[in-house]
């Protein structure tokens, strides 16, 4: 095994961090304040390239594996989570469900767009009664001709009012399959679709999330991925593209919480002495250096899997699980280390520990992991070889060095 990062990983990490530092935390603190997101900063990822990161240069994307999608994510959440959420949803659970599951036809016709940053994709599966219960959606499809007409609602959806296509799954109405789902690719411009954002937030207030409304939208049979019956198994191939940029953005608010730490606890000072020299401060110092190496070897195990075409849904949920636990324990000492000033915006450690706590709802509950973790052990549940696999890298012989 080589644990060593490629030169061009260190150079994709260089430049997601710079982004990060001078495109997202600039004016970050006043936007969450008051719970704005910045559509520009969408355009901004597209022109640095980010968007198309994981994506094939045939396709219009940067010709990146899978463990480079995971280091954006770390970077750009080492900034703010509503960066890395943009890679999560337009990224992993649009882009990488879609280069998995699309047909020739469909990935030309919509990622090289997506690539750039031209359009912009999300995914809606949550309703306002199917979180963890994904299996029991009211969102239907209905055959008409060539069309499909969708009635429902699907809600918490990230990029609901930016978006200008979105991965919808649904329950068929009619239908003789064996499995009563499908997916579909909806465009914001068909007739009858309508979205709405959420206030109000505990975290992420920088970001855009909302409900978004079928009203008998009428969708081209062309733009269903998969076939009838196969919209459940699409579902959680996304989820599992969608954990691993979870889970790889966590170790970015541990690196965060450790950035601010180290220097606070450098320069916070009490009856002369650093506070950083005070064995308990380094207990909790050193328990955020562990949630953050090992969170990092645990997504490069499932970067690396990806690069393989292995099926990881297992080590997938591994990584989420563990690595989102790790930050929110990390946010939670990067306050007890600053105090007072932990409890005050005046510090970016108070926005760490809001955002850190919605991850471990969203993509899969904590209890949802636990159990499934459980599952797996136990025997319950085992992975079987799917129809539809993210191709490997490299893909072509001049891309040996993207692994």
């Amino acid at each position: 095994m080589d644990f060593r990062l490629t030169p061009e990983h260190q150079m994709i990490r260089e430049s997601a961090y710079k982004f990060g530092q001078t495109e997202i935390v600039p004016g970050l603190t006043e936007r969450d304040r008051e719970g704005k997101s910045d559509r520009a900063i969408l355009d901004k990822m597209g022109q640095a390239g980010l968007l198309g990161v994981s994506i094939p240069a045939k396709y219009g994307g940067t010709d990146t594996d899978y463990i480079s999608l995971g280091i954006v994510c770390e970077e750009l959440e080492r900034a703010d989570t509503s960066a890395r959420v943009v890679m999560s949803v337009h990224s992993g659970l649009h882009c990488m469900t879609l280069l998995q599951w699309g047909t020739e036809e469909q990935k030309m016709r919509w990622l090289p767009k997506l690539a750039t940053g031209e359009r912009i994709g999300a995914f809606g599966l949550t309703e306002p009664n199917a979180g963890s219960d994904a299996s029991n959606l009211k969102t239907t499809a209905r055959r008409d001709g060539d069309h499909y007409i969708l009635n429902g609602q699907k809600a918490w959806i990230s990029l609901s009012d930016y978006a200008d296509q979105f991965l919808v799954i649904t329950r068929l109405v009619d239908s003789d399959a064996k499995a009563p789902y499908a997916a579909f690719i909806v465009e914001r411009t068909l007739e009858g679709f309508s979205s709405r954002p959420i206030k109000g937030k505990l975290g992420v207030r920088a970001g855009n999330t909302g409900e978004i409304f079928f009203d008998n939208v009428r969708v081209p049979k062309d733009c269903m991925l998969g076939e009838e019956g196969d919209g459940f198994k699409v579902a959680m191939s996304a989820l599992d593209h969608g954990r691993y940029t979870v889970g790889a953005g966590a170790v970015g608010i541990i690196t965060a919480c450790l950035d601010a730490s180290v220097k606070y606890a450098n320069e916070r000072t009490v009856q002369g002495e650093a506070i950083g020299k005070k064995q308990l401060v380094q207990q909790m110092i050193a328990s955020m250096v562990k949630g953050r190496d090992v969170g990092r070897l645990l997504y490069y195990q499932v970067g690396w899997m990806k690069n393989e075409g292995l099926r990881h849904t297992r080590e997938c949920s591994m990584c989420k699980w563990v690595n989102c636990e790790a930050a929110f324990d990390a946010a939670h000492k990067a306050v007890e280390i600053h105090g007072a000033y932990g409890f005050s915006d005046e510090f970016p450690v108070e926005r760490y520990f809001r955002n850190s706590r919605g991850a471990m709802i969203y993509e899969g509950t904590h209890e949802i992991h636990t159990l499934m973790q459980a599952e797996y052990e136990l025997g319950y549940r085992s992975d079987k070889p799917l129809k539809h696999t993210l191709p490997a890298w490299p893909l072509e012989a001049e891309l040996t060095n993207a692994r």
